[in-house]
């Protein structure tokens, strides 16, 4: 496996919950972060700022360069992507996780929040991806990882919440796409998803409040999954939709109760999921 001892990379939204793990996950090697968010000033309902994850990231011993970024802007994320490189000289790995998210059928989205997702999560992960590409073509092992979920055609995911599925699947696309496009200049392109509910501002707000979250995995177990996925060979590992669980018990891990205060059987399954991705033995067993 690879380090990521002063490898650069541009997250966005990581200002809190998963793209903060897996940010200070990266911190731990000595890993250089670009954060990419809007969030530049506290927030009344939501936790951090751009400022506050730069500290958390020097004290698990990386690097940071805070960018206020709306990642629906091609101008902000040029600038956000050209200061990054003028500070550390390149970018190694892209992280796609801002995303938006508001279950509602279909009579009860009206439009300015479907454009909202879909500008966010589905063009924002495009465009991320495009302006970092001739960054990370440089790089010796690059990688594109997308916070998105197999492309599962199952009716289910579609009824209840037809337009926040569009606009993730538009992420998942990106992989599928992408990973075939840009495996010749060795760019690796994976999405990974969590099984199980993440305790972010995201489920309190959307799914439930204190009682979801209650019954949540740790943002930690999205950081080190990650972490998995980005020291591989980006020449060899690509094109893949990973589920955080799986790819960890593959890759060694045998005590999932680190991340979650109830057993296995009591966690809030995520949507995505195919039905046929069993979780590890070693995840059950927690």
């Amino acid at each position: 496996m690879n380090n990521l001892n002063n490898k650069t990379l541009f997250v966005s939204g990581a200002s809190r919950g998963i793209g903060l793990a897996i940010a200070k996950r990266a911190a731990q090697d000595g890993a250089n972060i670009i954060l990419a968010a809007k969030t530049a000033d506290p927030h009344p309902k939501l936790p951090g700022t751009i400022y506050t994850a730069a500290d958390e990231i020097i004290e698990a011993g990386g690097k940071a360069l805070p960018v206020v970024c709306d990642i629906r802007d091609e101008e902000n994320v040029r600038n956000a992507v050209n200061k990054g490189v003028e500070e550390f000289g390149g970018i190694d790995i892209c992280i796609n996780n801002a995303s938006a998210i508001q279950l509602t059928g279909t009579l009860q989205t009206d439009m300015k929040r479907y454009d909202l997702m879909n500008q966010i999560n589905a063009r924002g992960t495009f465009l991320v991806s495009k302006v970092c590409l001739p960054h990370l073509i440089k790089s010796d092992n690059p990688h594109i990882l997308n916070l998105s979920p197999p492309l599962d055609m199952d009716p289910k995911w579609f009824g209840p919440h037809v337009a926040y599925t569009i606009a993730k699947f538009g992420m998942s696309l990106c992989v599928l796409g992408m990973a075939e496009e840009f495996k010749g200049e060795g760019v690796a392109v994976n999405a990974l998803w969590p099984r199980t509910a993440i305790a972010t501002a995201a489920i309190k707000n959307a799914l439930g409040g204190d009682e979801v979250m209650n019954i949540s995995r740790t943002p930690e177990i999205m950081g080190d999954a990650a972490y998995v996925i980005l020291t591989k060979d980006s020449k060899e590992f690509t094109g893949n939709f990973c589920i955080d669980d799986n790819l960890l018990a593959e890759n060694g891990v045998t005590d999932f109760s680190q991340y979650a205060e109830v057993p296995f059987d009591q966690l809030a399954p995520d949507f995505f999921v195919p039905s046929d991705i069993e979780a590890p033995d070693a995840a059950k067993n927690s």
